[in-house]
């Protein structure tokens, strides 16, 4: 029996939410769809009818953090000038704060990649992800290129090394918040990162 007009999206919303919750207390190796179907408060029947199984639902959680960030990242950016450093600052630092204010979110990324390692077709997700994440920064890039903002460099390949950093000082704040506050770490991304694409870099 398929859900009323209108219930469907919040209740799908309802169970990935749940799942978020499952995989940063158990991971995807404890996660479970009777976990999830009770920590979301529904059926397994009702489960299985938006999700066929746990690697679907795996993908359904890692599609709203993405989503989530996008949209922390897109609203940083909109308080800031179009300056391309300050829209790259603002990109960082949403990225950042995700790993403190909202760990579990974190959390999802890395199950999906220790899950993505085994499976074809999560590794293709995520390469399809990263892609687009590169774009995006590298279009910044680019724009400081032009503004004279920063030095010349192949932008796709900046954007991983930004992205690389982004992901490993996130890793750090999610795995040990009491190392270093945000500030720092945003601080020292921003320190890095003149380093590496000021005009005065070799």
């Amino acid at each position: 029996m398929s859900p009323k007009v209108g219930v469907a999206p919040l209740r799908r919303e309802q169970i990935v939410r749940a799942t978020i919750r499952c995989l940063a207390r158990d991971g995807y190796a404890g996660l479970t769809m009777k976990k999830v179907a009770r920590t979301a408060g529904v059926s397994q029947g009702i489960l299985h009818y938006y999700f066929a199984d746990k690697r679907a639902i795996l993908v359904a959680a890692l599609a709203a953090v993405t989503a989530d960030l996008d949209r922390r990242v897109a609203t940083a950016q909109a308080r800031g000038s179009r300056e391309p450093r300050t829209r790259l600052r603002a990109l960082i630092t949403a990225c950042l704060r995700l790993a403190v204010e909202e760990r579990e979110f974190w959390i999802v990324f890395v199950e999906f990649w220790g899950e993505m390692m085994h499976d074809r077709r999560l590794r293709a997700i995520n390469a399809a992800l990263y892609e687009r994440m590169r774009r995006q920064i590298g279009t910044l890039i680019a724009q400081g290129i032009r503004a004279g903002t920063f030095r010349r460099v192949d932008r796709l390949q900046a954007a991983a090394v930004i992205l690389a950093l982004v992901d490993g000082v996130s890793l750090q704040l999610t795995f040990d918040p009491k190392a270093f506050g945000i500030a720092t770490a945003v601080q020292f991304c921003e320190d890095a990162l003149t380093r590496f694409l000021g005009k005065e870099a070799s």
